[in-house]
């Protein structure tokens, strides 16, 4: 009998849990640590930062479900993964045991690359986690107490931009049904060189498309920008040319700042040699596998994956929820495998599907896979995405309370992407 220990209990962590158990079955024990007792659906944050969603209807108690599949879920933090020791310490002290480890963490949040950002002693928002887009909630109620400037992106190094663009979208939406928009100018700041880029290298026609739908919101923007430090009601910048040299430093006046930083890998592993690259980012081979220890998988934003290309000002490669569920399913077929006494031979299709809610719209991307050169890449604007945004969500938490895929949302999800595909 083999023990499997699943280290993270968000989109990957659940899912690999889920399909780990049924490829292995009960001959094997499978156990879930998370950080906390609830699964939040990520994709949803920037409603909850606005007010329009409430942070107990896109979460789900993880342990009842896991539960009644036979997985046993640890809601405590890890302290440090031992891989030459195969064993993992908890923030509780707790230590278990483990004959395989699948990583799939998330990653940490770097707001100390840059002096004063994020909402823990800084000076901006984040909806990158639950708690997060809670306090900005609370900040963005007390932007509509005393409308002022908003700044809105991310930070160098960042390579999540679908949710930067959906909350600028979001607020400026927002806004206008309060009747407060032409009270409050709107800046999106990135180190995208291009807007649309999204950390892809654009997909189709995204640079057209987002820089359209930025001129009909009047959200201005600013580009190769290098996001130095955040002061209060102040952020500093250094914009750059596409060659990498210096056009301006610049001051950003605001009221109301959302950043998202650049990820790092967490401390339970950072600094572990042959696991991790400098970054913290799990290192793995084309099978999900860490080449150094043979006996440890890893899925989601917390693997090591380059960037699709150099830019002026870094910025780094999504890893969106399609692509996580390809990871996870690799990961189970490659374990069931190895326990037969058969080579791994499943490998991930790491394909990038981005649905953003733009308030009164939406813009999907696709790209396959998501690395040049691609089979297929298109970008949609239209109401029809955040439909199918709605139908992500329900599936998701869904697939959490149940354990099991819903044919229904399932064939609707992928409906809906057919159908967005035929839009011109």
């Amino acid at each position: 009998m083999a023990n499997i220990v699943i280290l993270g209990a968000g989109l990957g962590g659940t899912a690999a849990a889920y399909e780990i158990k049924a490829a292995l079955g009960a001959a094997h024990t499978v156990t879930l640590v998370g950080d906390g007792p609830y699964f939040q659906f990520t994709p949803s944050n920037p409603w909850v930062a606005v007010g329009w969603r409430k942070p107990e209807a896109i979460r789900v108690e993880v342990e009842a479900p896991m539960r009644r599949h036979g997985i046993r879920f640890i809601p405590v933090p890890a302290q440090r993964v031992l891989p030459a020791e195969n064993r993992l310490h908890l923030a509780d002290g707790q230590v278990l045991d483990y004959d395989y480890l699948v990583i799939t963490t998330g990653p940490r949040l770097a707001f100390d690359d840059v002096p004063g950002l994020g909402p823990e002693g800084g000076h901006t928002h984040s909806i990158c986690t639950g708690a997060h887009a809670e306090k900005t909630w609370q900040a963005y109620q007390a932007l509509l107490e005393r409308p002022g400037p908003v700044l809105i992106g991310a930070a160098p190094g960042a390579s999540c931009f679908g949710p930067a663009y959906e909350f600028a979208m979001i607020v400026d939406a927002d806004l206008r049904r309060r009747k407060l928009r032409d009270r409050v100018p709107i800046t999106y700041v990135t180190p995208e060189p291009y807007v649309g880029h999204m950390g892809l290298g654009g997909v189709g026609d995204s640079r057209g498309l987002m820089e359209s739908a930025l001129r009909e919101r009047d959200i201005r923007w600013v580009t190769n920008a290098r996001v130095t430090a955040v002061e209060a009601g102040n952020v500093k910048l250094d914009e750059l040319d596409e060659r990498g040299a210096l056009v301006q430093s610049r001051e950003l006046p605001h009221a109301f700042a959302m950043l998202l930083p650049a990820f790092a890998g967490i401390a339970a592993v950072r600094g572990i040699e042959g696991l991790t690259n400098p970054r913290g980012f799990i290192l793995i081979d084309e099978h999900q596998r860490n080449p150094a220890y043979r006996n440890i998988f890893s899925a989601g934003v917390c693997v090591a994956i380059p960037p699709v290309e150099v830019t002026p000002v870094p910025t780094g490669a999504p890893k969106t929820g399609f692509m996580i569920e390809s990871m996870v399913g690799a990961i189970a077929s490659n374990l069931r495998d190895e326990l037969a006494g058969k080579p791994a031979q499943a490998r991930a299709t790491w394909n990038a599907v981005c649905l953003a809610d733009m308030g009164d719209t939406g813009a999907a991307f696709v790209a396959l896979p998501q690395i040049p050169p691609r089979n297929v890449t298109w970008a949609r604007i239209g109401k029809w995405v955040h439909v199918a945004k709605l139908a992500f969500e329900r599936y998701h938490l869904r697939k959490v309370r149940t354990g099991n895929t819903h044919p229904i949302y399932e064939r609707a999800m992928l409906k809906l992407l057919r159908i967005g595909s035929l839009k011109q």
